[in-house]
């Protein structure tokens, strides 16, 4: 089944008095590209993260938000105040012996190396393990986002591939036709330079060159067998590289065709199957 590079997941969970929410979201891209962007707490985990997200997502761009939302009354960081009195009690001094008249001490405390303490404590096993199980799970989330997106890609390109395939049963159809008009051209230039003599023979051989030269068969054949193969290629997994060099090769045959028309009708064909094939390239972009 196809899946599209686009999507987004989500997944929220509580550890103690915290509140924790994931986010992740894919655009098309030809190859994993991912951003992590997590809460300082976190960041330990940010590997396992990175890690997780190429595999279960593959390919695409890729960002990856993990928030938390402290409902409790713990800090992160507190003052020294051991530190700060000292700080007080040294800035007080050299300021009556140099005689200032600042005496907003605080703000310069504040500002002094080491006078805030680091209140976080070391993430447990068991924060860890709620913290990477949503990852999964926002991941999962994602994923059946693709999944649904996927299946409005495979009713689209089924629909195209049939039109084209549509067009080319109608391709045979005027090449009777186009033989007839290629045999009065030749006639008519043969009896102009011969003043209406010339030899049958001559004009059979001419017509039989223009035949072999202008014969779609071979195209319409491979053209039949790529479009069976699009069709095949649709029920594998991540098969949206692959689906792209396909089209590339029906975009050939259909070209190939068009150049050999020499019909009017025929080259109607060939740009309504050229529209569909562009419609097709465009969503295969955003394909897996």
């Amino acid at each position: 089944m196809l899946m599209s590079m686009t999507g987004f997941g989500k997944a929220t969970g509580t550890y103690q008095t915290k509140k924790i929410s994931v986010e992740v979201r894919s655009l098309n891209s030809k190859s994993a590209d991912v951003n992590v962007r997590m809460h300082n707490s976190y960041k330990e985990l940010e590997s396992f993260a990175r890690k997780h997200v190429t595999s279960a997502l593959e390919r695409g761009k890729i960002d990856v938000f993990v928030n938390l939302d402290n409902t409790g009354d713990s800090k992160a960081f507190s003052l020294n105040q051991d530190l700060a009195k000292a700080y007080y009690a040294d800035l007080k001094s050299i300021n009556e012996n140099i005689g200032g008249k600042t005496e907003d001490y605080l703000s310069l405390i504040l500002r002094m190396p080491d006078i805030y303490i680091n209140e976080r404590e070391d993430l447990s096993d068991e924060e860890k393990s709620v913290i990477t199980k949503l990852i999964e799970d926002a991941c999962k989330d994602l994923n059946e986002f693709r999944r649904q997106e996927g299946m409005a890609l495979e009713a689209e390109f089924t629909e195209r591939i049939n039109d084209i395939r549509s067009l080319l049963h109608e391709v045979p159809k005027y090449e009777q036709e186009r033989v007839e008009t290629v045999r009065e051209r030749i006639r008519k230039g043969l009896e102009e330079v011969t003043n209406g003599n010339f030899d049958t023979n001559r004009l059979e051989q001419e017509l039989i060159f223009y035949i072999e030269k202008l014969d779609v068969s071979e195209e319409k054949m491979r053209l039949s067998n790529h479009l069976d193969y699009f069709i095949e290629t649709m029920s594998t997994q991540a098969s949206g590289r692959k689906l792209g060099f396909i089209s590339q090769e029906i975009g050939r045959e259909i070209n190939t065709l068009g150049s050999k028309s020499n019909h009017a009708e025929m080259q109607k064909l060939v740009v309504a199957m050229k529209d569909n094939l562009e419609k097709i390239k465009e969503q295969i972009l955003n394909t897996l």
